[in-house]
């Protein structure tokens, strides 16, 4: 008995090991959909109400591959000339031009520079061209149960897309979007629809899809409830005489906690000499191009860029194309 339990006892531990720290088993779709039922009955829909919802959606696989292959993948040398040209420049000047009374009410009413809201609009959907193909309801009930890496983010947009379509009177059944489910001219997705959207031209309804005068004041709202600062510095471009030093490590999604002062030395400096408060927010961006690296210091308006996009290449495409747009529209 004496060797038996001393047989066991590994076998025993090995199995008590195994399950304790085994990953975790992911949820059926059944089950998350029996737990988004009942998140939607605590806010008031009906059993019959959110199955037809769900039922009304349709598992798309293009969805997951434009997913697990984003643009923002590309280096920098691939990825600004698909947001940088003169097409785009020109589209963005006529449509300045169109809704000058309307980018001025919301720059001044937000807080917000012109150009910003003005690349926004045409980095997302070059100014209302292009939307994006993929049926909402498809694209956010794919990834929200059929992509665990993010379903939890998306069941969360799937629930508040059920929510807008009552609020707003949507049809669903015709709302097309990106393969993330953000629609309109400035491409919200659900929760941010929500939540910073504007019935900007006042006439009884917050409509990002048809209405570029809402889209142009719910961007500007976007930008400054992320706290906008207008006419302040986005990015600055570094110069380095040496790597970067080791307590310094480039943005890669988290929150600001370097200071200005962090960052710059003897061999990082801004690569035209400016006056600069030190002690504000700072973070370092790398953009990789063909035969070497850029390096540009991000300031609290750059950051906000990224709660747009959270792709520092994203960030630094609309603020250099917005800078073209300011330049650009002095003389148009």
């Amino acid at each position: 008995m004496k060797l038996l339990n001393r047989i066991l006892a590994p076998i025993a531990l090995t199995l008590l090991s195994s399950s304790v720290f085994a990953d975790p088993i992911e949820p059926s779709v059944a089950e998350l959909k029996a737990e988004f039922m009942q998140t939607q009955n605590a806010k008031g829909f009906s059993d019959e109400a959110t199955q037809a919802f769900i039922a009304n959606a349709e598992f798309n696989q293009a969805v997951i591959d434009a997913m697990t292959k984003p643009w923002e993948a590309k280096p920098w040398h691939q990825y600004y000339p698909i947001f940088l040209t003169e097409k785009r420049l020109d589209a963005g000047l006529k449509f300045w031009k169109e809704h000058a009374d309307t980018i001025k009410r919301a720059s001044k009413e937000f807080d917000v520079d012109p150009q910003i809201i003005v690349a926004i609009i045409g980095i997302e959907t070059f100014y209302g061209g292009y939307m994006g193909n993929y049926p909402v309801k498809d694209a956010l009930y794919t990834l929200g149960f059929h992509y665990p890496p993010r379903a939890t983010f998306f069941r969360k947009e799937f629930a508040n897309l059920q929510e807008l379509v009552k609020e707003e009177n949507l049809d669903i059944n015709n709302l097309k979007g990106s393969y993330a489910g953000a629609m309109g001219y400035g491409q919200f997705i659900p929760s941010s629809y929500r939540h910073y959207s504007v019935d900007f031209d006042n006439d009884g309804s917050r409509d990002l899809l048809n209405s570029p005068v809402d889209a142009i004041g719910s961007v500007a709202n976007y930008f400054h409830q992320h706290g906008w600062q207008k006419n302040q510095p986005v990015a600055l471009e570094l110069t380095l005489n040496k790597a970067l030093p080791a307590t310094v490590k480039t943005w890669a999604g988290e929150k600001m906690h370097y200071q200005i002062a962090d960052i710059l030395s003897p061999n990082v400096a801004l690569a035209k000499s400016m006056d600069i408060d030190i002690s504000q927010p700072g973070l370092v961006i790398k953009l990789e191009q063909q035969d070497h690296d850029e390096y540009w210091l991000g300031l609290k308006n750059f950051y906000v860029i990224t709660r747009y996009n959270r792709s520092p290449l994203y960030a630094m495409a609309v603020y250099q194309f917005s800078q073209e747009l300011k330049q650009a529209y002095a003389t148009y």
